[in-house]
């Protein structure tokens, strides 16, 4: 998420109630999961395993719970909960705003685009030209939408991101991380009914130009998909996954979280995908192998029985 004006970093040690270290003038000018940052964001790190991956990240100030040296032109807020810090800016430059109406005034809906009865619009979405959004579909603030998209009945876009940090010493042991990120589905892509889409927690999740999503398919949070992909029913994608153009995901496709699938990559029907995959192949199974190795597999295992009474009787005729 960027800031609308540039934020003092000695603003927000005040404001988080952390100890500054490292540059006490520099300027934050949005705030991002480590994965998604750029110069000038905030970002945060409450893990010694990740430590040195945020220090030398892109990011310019970091929220972490560990005074460490300060790698030059960086800042650091040292604070005991750098997880609750990074919610409470959250919620100070993103808040939540209540709607009152089931099209708000601040969004924008661009020319020939057909709104259907029941739909919700969210504060600050953006809808291009000539769509067409079908009955009881609900778009969360600060959705963009581009031009020719078809969605179909029954549709959220925006929900919240499914990200939690355990507590284990509490009765409520789950904090919630506050989303701040956006949905942004590109030009000509069509979502099918009951498809859910969720934010970034503070990035974008993207649906590229040209993509197709069936009926009953759940797009995690941050999850970029890329050009021109088709995917079937009831296709699962994790969070920060990143799909290639022309991908091909057929019905009940799961995908493993931070993950990437190469350009032209088929999955076909109930596979499971653990782990990246190269681009240009076929894969089935759960876990995937590539199809024509996998179906050999299956031969062997159907013959497991026949194999194992040709021994059994090899074994009898010895005796």
């Amino acid at each position: 998420m960027r800031f609308e004006q540039p934020v003092a970093v000695q603003w927000i040690a005040d404001f988080t109630g952390a100890a500054l270290v490292g540059d006490t003038q520099q300027l934050a000018t949005g705030i991002n999961e480590i994965h998604k940052v750029t110069p000038g964001d905030i970002s945060f790190v409450d893990h010694e395993k990740y430590y040195n991956a945020c220090l030398q990240s892109a990011a310019t100030v970091i929220i972490i719970n560990k005074e460490v040296p300060c790698p030059p032109g960086k800042t650091l807020l040292i604070t005991a909960d750098p997880f609750s810090a990074y919610v409470k800016i959250v919620t100070r430059f993103r808040p939540f705003q209540p709607s009152y109406k089931m099209i708000s005034d601040t969004a924008v809906i661009g020319e020939g685009t057909h709104i259907q009865p029941g739909v919700f619009i969210g504060n600050n979405v953006r809808i291009g030209d000539n769509c067409l959004i079908h009955p009881n579909v609900t778009i969360y603030d600060h959705t963009i939408i581009g031009d020719n998209v078809i969605i179909h009945a029954g549709v959220v876009i925006g929900a919240d991101a499914f990200y939690f940090k355990r507590r284990k010493d509490r009765t409520v042991q789950y904090d919630k991380m506050e989303s701040c990120g956006r949905v942004i589905i590109e030009d000509n892509v069509e979502v099918g009914a009951a498809t859910t889409i969720d934010k970034g927690v503070s990035g974008d999740t993207i649906i590229g130009r040209g993509t197709k999503l069936d009926n009953h398919i759940h797009i995690g949070h941050g999850a970029v998909i890329g050009a021109n992909c088709l995917f079937a029913a009831q296709v699962g994608i994790g969070g920060k996954a990143i799909i290639e153009d022309e991908v091909i995901l057929w019905g009940q496709v799961g995908v493993n979280k931070d993950l990437t699938i190469g350009k032209g990559a088929v999955a076909l029907a109930q596979s499971g995908i653990p782990a990246s995959l190269e681009g240009g192949k076929v894969y089935f199974g759960s876990p995937v192998a590539e199809a024509k190795a996998k179906m050999k597999e299956l031969a062997w295992i159907k013959r497991i029985p026949e194999l194992w009474d040709r021994v059994t009787k090899s074994k009898n005729d010895l005796q």
